[in-house]
């Protein structure tokens, strides 16, 4: 039986008055579609690099109907860089359900929040106590190192019931008051994001210290247990780097399933030998220095080959001709970017 910590809670809120963080742009508000935006924002992907991109899809999408109405290319446009591209198209047919299901207003329960496109049970926690001060408990990565420290929770976490049972503590600690949610639930954001971390702690200026099981023990690093392991894959991808003499390039719009679903990419192949038979009229093969793109479960080895040829020869397949100044606002994965820019 797992023994919850008297104050927790209490400790926690005024912990985030004093030194949690106040001033991200997504703070201070309680517009659900800001605090939607950045918490999909936020999957997987640092603070810093999400303030520019929040700030641009703002500037261009100031609200869901906005974002609604969008051709999902400019949305992927306005993503490039920032990976997994599922959560951009998920963002985009989450604000069209918002429009046709909730007459363009995000429900103010977690359950009812869960039932759109790229919202999962953590997330509509989140959108929920910030801005409807539900009582719903929040879950993800950081929040579970936390929780699984402060408690002592060394079961593994690969097991579903365990991580039910998780789910039902992080409940039982919440605080009794709903006014307190947001300031709760950002206090486990940044208790996870600044003192807690996965590979050094700093108890020393963590406001549960005193509380945590980890602690205790001497062994804060040896929580959360999760046993199973990710299993990555590799694929070898040729890259058809194609230019005419008007300097544009051929690119294809990807399958709406697959790697770089939906987005613009050099036509790719399985090997160097396809690459070469779909532009025959190719010149001056320049072989690109491969490289490695680490993606969370797979390992791209790209193999881009520059080639150059007339205007009115295009490569094998369905794509276009784009010009050097119109390539940069389409929506690419990071690498063919990096690529096209060197």
């Amino acid at each position: 039986m797992t023994t919850l910590p008297a104050g927790f809670a209490r400790h926690m809120v005024d912990w985030q008055k004093l030194h949690g963080r106040q001033s991200l742009p997504w703070q201070n508000t309680q517009d659900p579609y800001r605090v939607w935006l950045s918490e999909i924002m936020l999957q997987q992907t640092q603070v810093s690099t999400v303030l520019d991109y929040f700030a641009r899809f703002l500037s261009r999408f100031p609200d869901v109907a906005a974002l609604a109405v969008a051709e999902q290319d400019d949305v992927l446009a306005l993503w490039s860089g920032l990976g997994y591209y599922s959560r951009a198209r998920n963002l985009h047919r989450c604000a069209q359900e918002v429009m046709s299901r909730f007459g363009g207003a995000f429900p103010s329960k977690a359950e009812d929040l869960q039932t759109l496109p790229g919202i999962g049970r953590s997330t509509a926690a989140a959108i929920a106590a910030f801005c409807f001060q539900e009582r719903a408990a929040i879950l993800d990565g950081n929040v579970k190192r936390v929780l699984t420290r402060v408690l002592g929770y060394g079961e593994d976490l690969a097991v579903a019931k365990n991580e039910k049972q998780l789910w039902e503590l992080a409940q039982a600690l919440l605080p009794a008051q709903p006014a307190d949610m947001p300031r709760y639930t950002q206090a486990l954001m940044d208790l996870g994001a600044t003192v807690c971390l996965p590979r050094k702690v700093q108890c020393e200026v963590c406001p549960v210290s005193t509380l945590c099981a980890a602690q205790a023990q001497g062994e804060p690093l040896a929580y959360p247990v999760k046993t199973r392991k990710l299993k990555r894959s590799s694929a070898t991808l040729w890259l058809l780097w194609a230019v005419n003499g008007q300097g544009q390039v051929w690119l294809q719009k990807r399958p709406q399933k697959g790697i770089w679903a939906g987005l613009f990419s050099l036509p790719v192949f399985d090997s160097e030998a396809q690459l070469l038979a779909a532009w025959p009229h190719g010149l001056e093969a320049q072989y690109i220095t491969p490289w490695k793109h680490v993606l969370t479960h797979r390992d791209l080895h790209l193999h881009p080959v520059r080639l150059t040829g007339a205007a009115r020869q295009s490569p094998d397949g369905e794509g276009q001709w784009v010009d050097a100044q119109a390539w940069p606002a389409l929506g690419l994965p990071a690498p063919i970017r990096q690529l096209l820019q060197s």
